[in-house]
């Protein structure tokens, strides 16, 4: 029990569950349930992560973190945790889709959808990478680059904001098609939020947000038995624009 106590402590030790100010109650809450997604190398990992949001600019090295104050341990404890640790990914991914949610004018939820990579030319020992279209590396060049595609799903808010709520990432892999995945990652999403009692019935349809480069009647077919927008349709946008139109 002591041990417990102690882990519980240490999750929470910067943000006190504040009991009436809801904001940093929730916050504290959810820190406590990421420390426990953490199956192996739990203090180490989460303060590599406290590390990582408290840095005063990018990142560049595992040995770099060690020096914010944050972190409290030496730099060997951060490749140790990397190498060796463990993370329960479902269990972020209900974690994540369990805390309060930006929502748009008329109140319903409203989720993004869309490809981003993690560029990797010289990580030639990397497995499964795949050659990402990117944009604008040259005068007027599109280059395909190695590199890890992600698919990203976002709760978006109305106005000018640029923030958003990451609630799935899935790494696309070589042969994956992309209509499929994304369609299995927006199902099991409506159904963690479903689940969290973001939605009820009765509550206005989730809008789905996707840009021109995804399979519209294919993913409003898939999904039609999903509280994915009364029609069963997808709405195909730029998702730059997507914010200022709700």
């Amino acid at each position: 029990m002591r041990q417990l106590e102690d882990r519980s402590r240490a999750a929470v030790i910067s943000v006190p569950d504040a009991g009436d100010r809801r904001a940093n109650g929730e916050l504290s809450r959810f820190r406590q349930q990421v420390y426990e997604c953490l199956n192996r190398r739990a203090d180490a990992l989460f303060e590599l992560a406290e590390a990582v949001l408290c840095a005063d600019g990018p990142v560049r090295s595992v040995a770099e973190l060690s020096l914010a104050g944050e972190h409290r341990r030496g730099h060997g404890s951060g490749y140790a945790a990397l190498a060796r640790g463990r993370v329960d990914v479902d269990r972020l991914r209900t974690a994540l889709s369990g805390v309060s949610l930006p929502r748009a004018a008329d109140g319903r939820l409203v989720l993004a959808v869309d490809v981003t990579c993690w560029l990797r030319p010289e990580a030639h020992t990397s497995r499964q990478r795949i050659l990402c279209h990117t944009y604008g590396r040259g005068k007027d060049q599109h280059m395909m680059v190695p590199g890890w595609p992600y698919s990203v799903v976002v709760a978006l808010e109305s106005g000018r904001s640029s923030w958003t709520a990451p609630l799935d990432a899935v790494r696309l892999t070589p042969g994956d098609n992309a209509a499929n995945v994304t369609a299995r990652q927006i199902r099991d999403v409506v159904g963690r939020l479903v689940a969290a009692g973001h939605w009820r019935l009765g509550d206005p349809d989730m809008l789905l947000v996707a840009d021109a480069g995804y399979d519209g009647p294919r993913l409003a077919h898939v999904l039609a038995d999903l509280p994915v927008t009364g029609a069963g349709t997808v709405i195909m946008v730029s998702l730059g624009a997507a914010a200022e139109r709700l």
